[in-house]
């Protein structure tokens, strides 16, 4: 009771860091009594924990004993699994070299131990209190369409993708995309080209034309992996988004600048395509339970172009709403649930 009354007299500094391709972003809140007193947003131009992002974190942590440091899991050896039942886990995915958690006892997210490791080795100088999964940021992000709707929920990063199904609340399908993929794809498209170019008689008229074409128990849900020495130490999440009309989550998506219409239109081609791959994967592998998908509602951190949205409504004939997210913002409300603030 001593530290519970202790506790309160303090402010709580909650500081909330995503990976990006080329920086990261830090946002910090400053909470007292159910209040944010103060806050604030930069971003860095390193992938790395340099001197400049530590002394801007200790900056603030000096403010309170009770601070808690919140990281995004954008590691590829990731994903979720429609159950926590532990017989039935081994049907989706062996876990045995991966840490994974129940989430509202009906599905597991998981993600390798290895890449646990290294996030917790990038950021040891400062610590890391929670690290939260993609797939927990965008069940709680879309919670008031998740618990009513059948759809597919997709979270859009620069480097990655989260897609998920749901069927009022039930995962069905989960996969973690990586956009180099489709490059990679490409590439030994490309090479696999030229590979049989070569072999082409050279006085031959023909034109070859490329186109881009683990034991699970029944705990209760968590939806971080949570302190890095006591990864089941954590309560469950609350629901707490409240329900929007769909009408308002429709955003006019703004027209990328002339110089990067090329840039746009690849990725979000790749987008698309892996989107595309994914959506094929669920309806045809008879571990998942199909369900016809004609919505799909996507957490845009980026800024989208419009193709991708023209895309899937044109080629996969979807019906597509897009919501604004800032990641390291939504972090920050998943940190207050689970510290019950």
């Amino acid at each position: 009771m001593f530290n519970n009354l202790l506790e309160s007299l303090y402010n709580k500094v909650l500081v909330n860091i995503v990976k990006k391709s080329a920086s990261m972003d830090v946002y910090i809140e400053i909470y007292s009594k159910k209040s944010i007193i103060d806050h604030v947003f930069e971003s860095f131009n390193s992938t790395a924990l340099d001197s400049k992002m530590v002394n801007f974190i200790e900056g603030y942590l000096k403010e309170s004993p009770y601070y808690y440091i919140s990281v995004l899991d954008t590691s590829m050896d990731q994903g979720a699994i429609p159950t926590c039942n532990k017989s039935k886990s081994t049907y989706y995915k062996d876990l045995s070299a991966s840490e994974y958690k129940c989430y509202d006892k009906e599905w597991t997210y998981y993600t390798s131990k290895s890449d646990l490791y290294e996030i917790e080795k990038q950021f040891h100088e400062i610590g890391v209190d929670f690290i939260f999964s993609p797939f927990v940021l965008l069940s709680h992000f879309f919670q008031d369409k998740i618990s009513a709707k059948m759809a597919m929920y997709i979270l859009i990063e620069e480097a990655s993708m989260s897609l998920a199904v749901f069927e009022s609340g039930k995962l069905l399908y989960a996969e973690h995309l990586d956009m180099e993929q489709v490059v990679d794809s490409e590439d030994d498209l490309l090479s696999q080209g030229m590979s049989d170019e070569e072999e082409i008689d050279i006085d031959s008229d023909l034109n070859i034309d490329l186109e881009d074409v683990d034991v699970i128990d029944d705990i209760e849900g968590l939806e971080d992996f949570g302190d890095i020495e006591d990864l089941d130490s954590l309560e469950d999440i609350d629901e707490f988004a409240e329900d929007k009309d769909i009408e308002e989550e429709l955003l006019e998506v703004e027209e990328p600048q002339e110089e990067n219409n090329d840039t746009n239109f690849n990725e979000d081609y790749q987008r698309f395509s892996l989107i595309n791959s994914s959506l094929g994967h669920y309806y045809s592998d008879t571990k998942y339970e199909s369900q016809f998908i004609e919505t799909v509602y996507i957490a845009d951190s980026i800024g989208v172009s419009s193709d991708l949205k023209r895309y899937l409504e044109e080629e996969m004939f979807l019906n597509v709403y897009i919501r604004r997210v800032n990641i390291s913002m939504e972090l920050c409300e998943i940190t207050k649930r689970e510290l019950g603030l």
